[in-house]
């Protein structure tokens, strides 16, 4: 099965990790973009993320992780199947104008000259701003590679459409976000007619395991009987609390998975519930 990863940019050391973490084994050569995994049927294909949708939708790759952003603007969406979103590579593509200029809406914007590396996605939001077909729209698009910050600085553009995870770079150029076309993430993706089905599912299974482990951790403690329904009213977990009859007469062992952002909250409910010995352990892997 050929699996594809970007090669370089704002993915490739998530990707990295996230294959270290499900078991795939390898070594890349330098200057080599094929690697085989020693432990599987698989070999990895190095792509730049913005190839990776156009190969698996025809069929080339089997299986790849790219930016949703990247499936759009390709409109590859109709070729290929999302088998989960992986929470990783999180930003926005926005329109971004001039802080001195009088645009505070991308509607400000229509008619105007924009710079952009995502063509195909601001094209079609300038024409539904215009209430006209693309072949019909006003607005000037153009296409640069890169530091698309820099287009209104040179004089190049009124606005521009680019991907942004914090903000810092617009705002030393001099930009504020006046509209979002998408909120965008990294996605492992296959295509319609996937030839290997069975090692698919079980790279997804893998990676869910992984996404499992990062969201939750394993609360443990100890209750009287009478105080398990509030506790485990607190502490539903995924499907069930496991409960354990201790030696003590009349007291329980809970084990419980409890999702990360909400752990602090959770211990000092049980707190007030009547826990004991409440103890916390990471999940270094999963299945559901």
């Amino acid at each position: 099965m050929l699996f594809a990863v970007p090669k370089k940019g704002r993915l490739y050391d998530h990707c990295l990790g996230l294959l270290n973490n499900i078991g795939i084994e390898f070594n890349r050569k330098p200057r080599h973009d094929i690697a085989l995994v020693s432990n599987l049927p698989i070999a990895l294909v190095f792509l730049p993320a913005a190839d990776i949708a156009t190969y698996v939708a025809k069929g080339n790759i089997d299986i790849g992780i790219t930016g949703l952003d990247i499936i759009r603007e390709s409109q590859t969406e109709e070729d290929v199947t999302e088998l989960m979103r992986l929470g990783f590579g999180k930003c926005k593509l926005q329109v971004q104008a001039p802080v001195a200029s009088a645009a505070a809406s991308a509607q400000d914007l229509v008619g105007k000259r924009i710079v952009t590396s995502f063509i195909n996605l601001t094209r079609k939001r300038f024409a539904e701003l215009e209430g006209v077909s693309e072949d019909e729209m006003r607005t000037q698009v153009r296409f640069v590679s890169g530091s698309v910050e820099a287009a209104c600085g040179l004089g190049l553009a009124d606005g521009i459409v680019d991907l942004v995870e914090s903000g810092d770079t617009m705002r030393a150029a001099g930009l504020h976000a006046i509209d979002t076309i998408l909120d965008t993430e990294s996605v492992l993706i296959t295509n319609k007619h996937m030839r290997f089905p069975d090692m698919a599912q079980i790279i997804r299974q893998r990676v869910e395991g992984v996404m499992t482990a990062r969201r939750f951790v394993l609360c443990q403690y100890n209750i009287a009987r009478e105080g398990l329904e509030r506790a485990c009213a607190i502490t539903p977990g995924r499907q069930a609390p496991t409960v354990t009859s201790l030696e003590q007469p009349g007291w329980v062992a809970v084990s419980v998975m409890v999702e990360k952002k909400q752990l602090a909250d959770k211990m000092d409910q049980l707190k007030l519930a009547g826990a004991t010995d409440i103890l916390v352990l990471q999940i270094a892997n999963a299945r559901a």
